[in-house]
């Protein structure tokens, strides 16, 4: 189905790159299938040698339904194309892998992902890829850092779990000056408010797992570029090593997409209305929510985005044995280490998803015994709050 340019994303997210079988379904169909079938040895040949539009040979290589996913999630975030992949981390190393060679100098934020920071200093460096980490709101930073002879920019627009935000447009501006790409890793802005595309990022790479599942059940990532980003060094790098999306996570993927932009704009105002009434409360040190004037890249964010998403940070006083007595208090809230879910959840970074980085880093980074991610999921805001008074007040 083609797009009209004046559909907004809830729109998108609904109708954009549907396909339709001969029998006309309502539903996206889903193509369990690993291979597919030619009428004769040279539509094989002619199939390998050059794809046509909508044609496949292998669902490590490509899949109707697959497909369908890739543009939905493309259009909504405002690029040509989109490689659908197992999972966000498979997205995050395929990018980064596909575009990068021994030699090369990468400049990143420092407060990033666990996960995220390990492909950089670990696999990345040793293939003998540069690496230059800096404050990633210091714009002056990245002005130092971003040399000639840079190829690539990374970084989380909001950095998780610290909320840090970074002045994408500057970023982009500075790499595009050397003739670098800038990679954005996306997940805490949403799909509904991303922005990676109007600063001009490259490439938006997003958990799919977080916002788009939404809902505790599947692993999927996407990378989303221009045409020839995504199907050159893109497609070429993931579809030989493995990192393909499966059809049944893409179909399911599909069907919650009608229900992310209610989901997500939901969750940030629930986000927000928690933030507002803790913010200054006695056993707490920091709220900290993108667009709350408590956070002081507020007017950054605010100038960037309609929202700060659906995740917030809470700073406990007492530190670690503090808050784990807040954390085993609360009722409502589920202690995991996703977020972005329909369920609320809080997750205690020093000691779970950056537990292996050493002290120092914590300190840099601002993840303290104290700190507390807080993701806002689709219960009654009112009931959230009373919880997270209650289990405070049992400190």
């Amino acid at each position: 189905m083609a797009t009209k340019k004046n559909w907004n994303k809830r729109t998108r997210a609904v109708h954009a790159g549907t396909r339709r079988s001969a029998y006309g379904e309502v539903s996206e169909a889903l193509f369990l299938t690993q291979g597919f079938v030619y009428p004769t040895a040279e539509a094989a040949e002619a199939r390998f040698e050059a794809l046509g539009e909508d044609e496949f040979i292998y669902a490590r290589y490509g899949n109707p339904t697959v497909r369908m996913f890739e543009d939905r999630m493309a259009d909504m975030l405002g690029y040509e194309d989109g490689f659908a992949c197992t999972s966000g981390m498979a997205a995050v190393s395929g990018a980064l892998m596909a575009l990068s060679k021994a030699g090369d100098h990468v400049v990143s934020s420092r407060a990033l992902f666990g996960s995220c920071l390990y492909v950089l200093e670990e696999i990345l460096a040793r293939f003998g890829v540069e690496i230059t980490l800096v404050d990633g709101t210091d714009n002056s930073a990245w002005a130092a850092a971003i040399r000639p002879e840079t190829t690539l920019v990374f970084l989380e627009s909001i950095s998780n779990p610290t909320l840090e935000i970074i002045d994408l447009a500057h970023v982009c501006k500075l790499a595009h000056g050397v003739g670098a790409k800038v990679i954005v890793d996306d997940v805490m802005a949403t799909p509904i408010y991303s922005y990676a595309a109007d600063c001009g990022a490259d490439l938006a790479v997003v958990s799919t797992t977080k916002h788009v599942d939404g809902q505790g059940r599947m692993l999927g990532g996407l990378i989303a570029g221009s045409k020839e980003l995504i199907r050159g060094p893109i497609e070429a790098y993931l579809k030989h090593t493995g990192g393909a999306m499966n059809p049944f996570t893409a179909w399911t993927h599909l069907k919650a997409l009608e229900t992310l932009d209610l989901r997500v704009r939901q969750q940030s105002r629930t986000a927000m209305a928690i933030a507002e009434a803790l913010d200054g409360h006695p056993k707490l040190a920091a709220v900290r929510y993108p667009t709350h004037s408590a956070h002081p890249q507020h007017a950054l964010a605010r100038a960037q985005a309609e929202t700060g998403g659906t995740v917030m940070t809470l700073e406990v006083k007492g530190g670690k044995e503090a808050c784990f007595s807040f954390l085993n208090a609360l009722e409502l809230f589920t202690i995991s280490n996703n977020f972005a879910d329909a369920k609320s959840i809080v997750t205690h970074p020093a000691t779970t998803t950056h537990q292996r980085l050493p002290q120092d880093q914590k300190d840099l980074l601002g993840i303290s015994g104290g700190l507390v991610r807080l993701s806002a999921g689709l219960e009654d805001a009112d009931d959230l709050i009373d919880d997270l008074r209650t289990a405070l007040a049992a400190i």
